[in-house]
Formats: C-alpha cells, structure tokens, sequence
C-alpha cells in the first residue's frame, strides 16, 4: 500500500481548525465587501455557479485552496486524465473522461491509446441509435421501434434514466422509453402488461452479463416475449445488450453485432457516457447526445486547466470539506427547480456515497476524519412543502445546491418566472432568517394583540446564517445537464482525494450482493436447521410460515 501523511496533520488542516468555531455572519460579509457576489461566482458556459452564500471569507479560501494543493490535487488529476490506475484495489484506470475527450486527444491506459476503440464503439452506437429511428432498423414482424425499454441496475439504470427524465422536453416523440431495474415483480409485470411487444427494443446492461437483478428480470422479460412472439428467432430483432460477456449475451440470443462493448477503466456510475447511454441516445437522438457530451467535455476542461481558486469542482468540493469536516454537517441537500431533474438526487446519491461512503483510506489505514455525508433533496417547489421547514428552522443546518434555468425549454404563463422567484426566495430566506424586531415589526403593522406577539414570536424567527450554493443555467439543455453530471463527478473525486480515498471501488456493495447470494436458498428450498445471525433465521421462517398460510 502506499504511502501518504495523515490528512490531520496538514498544515492547511490545522490551520482550519483554528477557524471552524469563527462566527462568520452571511449578511455582515455581503456588508462588508459589496463586491461579494462577484469575487464568489464563476461562469462556465451557460452556468453561473453563484456561491457567495457560503459560510467563506477569503482567508478560509485560501487555506481550503492549501489544503487541495498539500493534498496533490494537480498530480492526482494528472494521474486520473492520462490513464494511471487510480483505483488501487481493482488496479485499475479510471477514464469516463475519455468517452467525452476530443478525438484528437491521446489517452492511454498500459500503453496503449484508448481513443480510437471509444470512437469505434460510439460510432457502432450512433449507426444502430439511427437505424431505429429511421425505421431501417424494424422488429420481426416489420414494424417499426416505438418503445425501448432499459433493463439494468445502478449505474445502468439510475445515470441513463435521470438523464432520459431530465431532458424530457428533447425527447423523440416517436419513442417512448422505459427503465427496469429492480427485483419487484409487481411493478416488472405492470410494465409489461401494455408493451406492443412487436415494437419495443429491449436493452440488457450489464458488464458481465450476470448481474443477478439484471438477468433475472431479462430472463422473465425474455420469456413474456416469447409468450407473446411465439417465435425464438425473433429475439435477435428484439433484444440488444451492452456487455464485455460476449458468450452469454449470444447465449441468450443477442448476435454479436448487437453487443456493444464496455471497459473496465469505466465505472459503473460514472459509465452513461458510454455505450451505456444507448436508452439515452435512442430517446433523445444521436446530436443531442453528442451535445451533452460536449457540456460533460467543457467541465473537463475547466476542471483540468483552471486554476483552484476559480475552479467550480474544486470549489464545491472544498465546500463540502469545510462544512463535513470543520462543522460537523452530516447532509447536503440537492434542489433543482427543473421537475424533470426529479431522479437527479437518486443518481447524485450513487455517483457521491458509493464513490466517498468510507472509512478506509487509500493505504488501507482506517481514517480519523469525516467523509461523505447524506446526499439527499428533491425538486423545488414541492420540496418547500416537504422538507425545508426543516432546511430553515431545524437543528443544525444543511448545505443546499439550488439548481435552476432562466428559461424553460417549453414556456407557459408566468411559470418560470415564479419558479425562480421561489428558488431564489428559499435561498434568499436560509441566509437572512428573520428577526425578533423584524417579526414583531411585521405582526404589529399587522395589527396582532400584543399578548398574542408574545405568544407566537419565538415560532416565527428564523436564525438564517444558512449556506447554499447556486447553478444558474440559461436553460437546461443536453449540453447544460452534460456539464452538471461533469462537473458533480470532479467534485466526488476532488473529496476523495483530499480524504485520500479510493472513490472508485465498492466493497460495500459486493458484501450485500454476496449475503443475498447465501440467503436466497434458504427462501426458495426450505431446510430446517438455517445458519445465520438470530433475527435473519427469524425473517426466514416468517417468510416461510406467510407462505405455508
């Protein structure tokens, strides 16, 4: 294992320490420097990343901006964008930067480029994406693709699903597009239940083509089709896959040609850039996902030249350091006031827990410090009549992303003028609160009974002194969710590296997936002695004993 210095003993880390009990006031630092605004926002493209009210003066900047370079961001960057194998565990590279880098660019990853093998395979995907929707492509009995339906799990299910949700307005109107991924078969067969089986495309992402949600819902869906087709031949029309498991992709009656392949410098949720993002590519057409290839490149870019202290990943993720680490904050709060962005959070909460839940660093030491906190949220403006009561007078506080467009894409009334009125309302309130002056102040004008001011006063105050962060899009097209995604993995890695984690492996996971392994016979063949933990044994038999009913 290699060897690295404690991230506590930084001199940038001590130096914060000296800081974390500092009473930064957000309405004194806008008094005080009424060039604020500007100094803490930065644009890229079509964003304004606005993060002004944050609990952040220059002196703090400037250390969490040390503590990066102490760290060796700029080698670890390096390291990730020209092939090294950073994920350690797996000694692997880590390269979904190369899916979106510019076909100029040389990436290598034991030697060998891997630039012209992502261009062939993503041309391979473009042709067939524009078979189906030219019609050349058709099913067995000679009609047309009108439904794909993507059957995965995690990585490719939640990053190809936020994305085909969250460009709605781009979506071809001949398709219409579905995701299956977990094992509940209530909700697979409802989805079955109205399918033109003749019509729909079926995806099956897996790696290894044995992912076990993966293929038993393909299986059922495999054998639904041949109910309905009648036909076994008639698979190859039907069923497509992207997999490196060649043999049992043709086993299950996809041709060869049909595979689209993956890479193992490509993580799972990290991989909707890739061949996995063919549901996407299929709903929103071949140029629009080149353009939110182009947004995720623009990120890169930035990422990868600009200097810290005007780098937008590198700043989001010293925030989230600043507030996890130094003020013991245990969430972080995603806000997009774009309904389609609804499956955003599910997909943020992957890409940032899987990547930065852990508590053994890079050298296989056990850390002695804060990592990854709750990422959770939702859409705004429902979100207000959820959860931001406690947003604004909970214990403690939460760090909010506000996420927002001047425009929509599809304009009706007055919408989204009142949409960002109420976006920038919440994180106008979570600043400034309301006083005790300012409350009795209101309540009187209003004429309220004196004794009932009293009674209703300390409900009514709000201690605001509550960070957030904007990203302000002119309106959130391909290119614009492109950026977004991009710009959220740099910010995961930069933690990471700063934790001196590996943001790329999942032991947790494996762990779940190797106990369902163990777990699973005992529910199917019954047998009297069971050898798990007390409560385990327990749940068994009420399984079983429900069953016998």
């Amino acid at each position: 294992m290699e060897s690295q210095k404690n991230l506590t003993l930084f001199a940038a880390w001590k130096e914060l320490q000296k800081h974390q009990q500092r009473d930064l006031n957000l309405k004194q630092l806008f008094v005080d420097d009424q060039e604020r605004f500007e100094k803490y926002s930065i644009s890229l493209g079509s964003l304004l990343f606005d993060y002004s009210k944050n609990l952040l003066d220059d002196e703090i900047k400037e250390l969490l901006i040390c503590l990066a370079m102490e760290s060796g961001l700029k080698k670890w960057i390096y390291k990730q964008f020209h092939g090294e194998k950073i994920n350690n565990t797996e000694e692997r590279a880590v390269l979904h930067t190369a899916l979106r880098a510019p076909d100029s660019r040389q990436v290598c990853v034991d030697g060998i480029d891997v630039t012209p093998v992502v261009m062939i395979s993503q041309e391979k995907m473009y042709r067939f994406v524009d078979r189906v929707h030219s019609g050349e492509w058709k099913g067995y009995t000679g009609k047309q693709i009108t439904h794909i339906v993507n059957i995965g799990i995690g990585g490719s299910h939640l990053g190809p699903e936020m994305v085909t949700k969250g460009l709605a307005p781009y979506q071809k109107e001949e398709i219409t597009t579905l995701f299956i991924a977990n094992l509940d078969a209530d909700y697979l067969v409802k989805q079955l239940q109205n399918l033109p089986h003749e019509q729909t495309l079926f995806i099956i992402a897996s790696k290894s083509f044995s992912t076990q949600e993966t293929l038993e819902n393909a299986k059922v869906v495999r054998e639904w089709f041949l109910t309905q087709s009648k036909d076994e031949s008639a698979i190859a029309s039907h069923f497509i896959a992207v997999s490196n498991n060649i043999v049992a992709a043709t086993e299950f009656g996809i041709k060869k040609q049909n595979i689209f392949e993956m890479w193992d410098w490509v993580g799972g949720r990290f991989s909707l850039w890739s061949t996995v993002g063919i549901s996407i590519a299929l709903s929103i057409g071949v140029s629009n996902f080149k353009k939110m290839l182009a947004g995720a490149q623009k990120a890169d870019y930035h990422f990868s030249t600009a200097e810290f202290e005007h780098n937008i990943p590198v700043i989001m993720a010293l925030l989230g350091i600043w507030y996890r680490d130094f003020h013991d904050v245990d969430s972080y709060a995603i806000v997009p006031y774009i309904e389609n962005l609804n499956l955003l959070v599910n997909y943020l909460q992957q890409a940032d827990m899987e990547s930065n839940g852990k508590s053994i660093a890079r050298n296989g030491t056990a850390v002695d410090y804060k990592t990854a906190p709750v990422i959770w949220g939702g859409t705004g403006a429902n979100s207000q009549h959820a959860f931001f009561q406690h947003l604004h007078q909970g214990t403690g506080y939460t760090p909010v992303d506000f996420i927002a467009a001047v425009d929509a894409n599809l304009p009706v009334a007055d919408h989204q003028d009142l949409l960002l009125a109420n976006c920038l309302a919440q994180s106008c309130a979570l600043m400034n609160g309301k006083t005790e002056v300012e409350v009795r102040e209101e309540m009187q004008a209003k004429g309220v009974a004196p004794e009932k001011i009293e009674q209703l006063l300390p409900f009514r105050i709000f201690e605001g002194n509550r960070p957030s962060s904007t990203f302000m899009f002119d309106k959130m097209t391909p290119e614009s969710l492109g950026l977004l995604i991009a710009l959220y993995e740099h910010k995961i890695f930069v933690q990471g590296v700063i934790w001196q984690l590996n943001s790329y492996d999942q032991w947790g996971v494996e762990l779940g997936k190797k106990l369902a392994d163990d777990i699973a016979p005992d529910i199917q063949n019954p047998k009297e002695k069971l050898e798990h933990d007390g409560s385990t044994n327990g749940l068994i038999r009420h399984i079983l004993k429900c069953r016998e009913l």
